[in-house]
């Protein structure tokens, strides 16, 4: 049937009336296809929304959101839908409408229902470009004509801004929903370091983590041991995101478990090896120092787990790097580990970090690099470890001209007070 300017008009109002009460995209598609039935007759009908305007779906398919009536078994593996195979696939790529009298010779068919033989599928059609698909199937041989094929292109015209309005209502609330799932991990991840730096005779110490996205892969820990020992580590795990944050948390509970365990830091730095190569995945690996200071002697016993070597400051100007140890963690099975061995003077500063703190560039893509860490640590002088932070932060965001990193940023600053300096009330941290 034509469809005269006085039929367009009341069919327009029937299915605005419908499909302008909810921004729901599956309400949306089944007010349309409930619309059509009262227009035009058919056996079979799908509508169908592009996977690219909802990323929504992880398993490859094409499609996104579709729905379709008089299908007794729609498959989520069709190849139509995996690929965008057959005659709704054709008017997707092509934005063309496709009139098949008989499917049966059709070579673009694929088949979704044994009694079908003609079809009829049109372009959705939004502002930008193709973004669906309205498809018809009948029993009947040529059972649609021109005329229902400028039918259903007005139906489809005329849905499409709200089926788009409802894309990107979607789109909204699944942004707003990882949002809130990475707040929530950001919130987990934040209580698994450590609230507050520890309090050691002698001693004064400050770190900062300041990840790159929401949550990061970097980490730091302060682990209480027995008789005036504690440990304390900086790790990194390859990668950003979700993945390494989960990698890290787990690392962590490995960790604080070996170490408590037992004393020897080889042991504890195979042990860890074995354990990243269980529950990380192939392309994840982690750097790591673990070190046992003797707060009572200064006496400093380290493994560096293929991680960037920590600055021990002396007071007399002189610097050294504890390099002693062996290959990141979750490389290969059965690697072995050497501890090496330092001594934190009075007036000595130990400095860990990862490499978001040394990487920042300048604008001719010079990295900070450890020597300008050194300098930003010392131009602190005697005053607290949390001024140490601040001045790293302020040199390296002064030499890059950013106040973000490209990567996780995880400093620890850790000083042993001359006597005088014992005596002396830290001030509250500024970073």
């Amino acid at each position: 049937m034509a469809l005269t300017a006085e039929r367009k008009y009341r069919l327009l109002l029937e299915l605005s009336e419908r499909i302008s009460r909810t921004l729901d995209l599956t309400a949306v598609l089944e007010d349309l296809l409930q619309a059509l039935r009262s227009a035009m007759a058919y056996d079979a009908a799908g509508v169908f929304v592009l996977n690219r305007a909802v990323p929504l779906r992880a398993d490859g398919n094409m499609i996104a959101g579709m729905l379709q009536l008089g299908f007794d078994h729609p498959a989520a593996d069709d190849p139509m839908l995996r690929s965008g195979k057959g005659i709704i696939g054709h008017v997707i790529h092509t934005g063309e409408t496709v009139l098949a009298p008989d499917v049966r010779l059709d070579p673009r068919y694929v088949a979704g229902r044994a009694t079908t033989r003609s079809e009829l599928a049109v372009p959705i059609v939004s502002q930008t470009g193709v973004i669906g698909c309205l498809n018809l199937e009948s029993d009947r041989v040529a059972a649609f004509t021109a005329d229902d094929a400028e039918l259903l292109q007005f139906f489809a015209s005329a849905a499409s801004l709200s089926i788009e309005k409802a894309l990107l209502h979607r789109q909204v609330l699944e942004k707003q929903r990882i949002e809130d799932q990475l707040s929530l991990a950001r919130d987990v991840q934040s209580g698994l370091l450590p609230d507050a730096p520890p309090r050691l005779v002698g001693y004064d110490v400050a770190a900062v983590n300041l990840p790159t996205h929401a949550i990061g892969g970097d980490y730091y820990d302060y682990v209480p041991l027995a008789a005036d020992r504690i440990g304390v580590v900086v790790a990194d795990v390859s990668g950003k995101g979700i993945p390494a944050a989960l990698i890290m948390a787990t690392f962590r509970a490995a960790l604080r478990t070996e170490m408590r365990r037992q004393a020897d830091l080889c042991a504890v730095a195979e042990r860890l090896n074995e354990a990243v190569l269980e529950f990380r995945d192939a392309s994840r690996f982690v750097t790591a120092v673990c070190c046992v200071l003797d707060t009572a002697s200064g006496g400093l016993s380290y493994v560096n787990c293929g991680h960037n070597p920590p600055l021990l400051l002396r007071s007399s100007g002189a610097s050294e790097t504890l390099r002693r140890g062996g290959p990141a963690l979750g490389l290969r099975a059965g690697e072995r580990f050497e501890a090496g061995i330092a001594e934190l003077a009075p007036g000595d500063t130990l400095v860990l970090y990862t490499d978001g703190v040394v990487e920042p560039a300048d604008s001719d893509e010079a990295d900070f690099g450890v020597e300008r860490l050194e300098a930003a640590v010392r131009a602190a002088g005697e005053r607290f470890a949390s001024a140490a932070l601040q001045s790293v932060i302020d040199a390296t965001r002064a030499f890059s001209g950013r106040e973000g990193y490209d990567d996780d940023f995880t400093l620890v600053v850790l000083k042993r007070l001359a006597p005088v300096e014992s005596v002396r009330e830290q001030p509250a941290e500024r970073l």
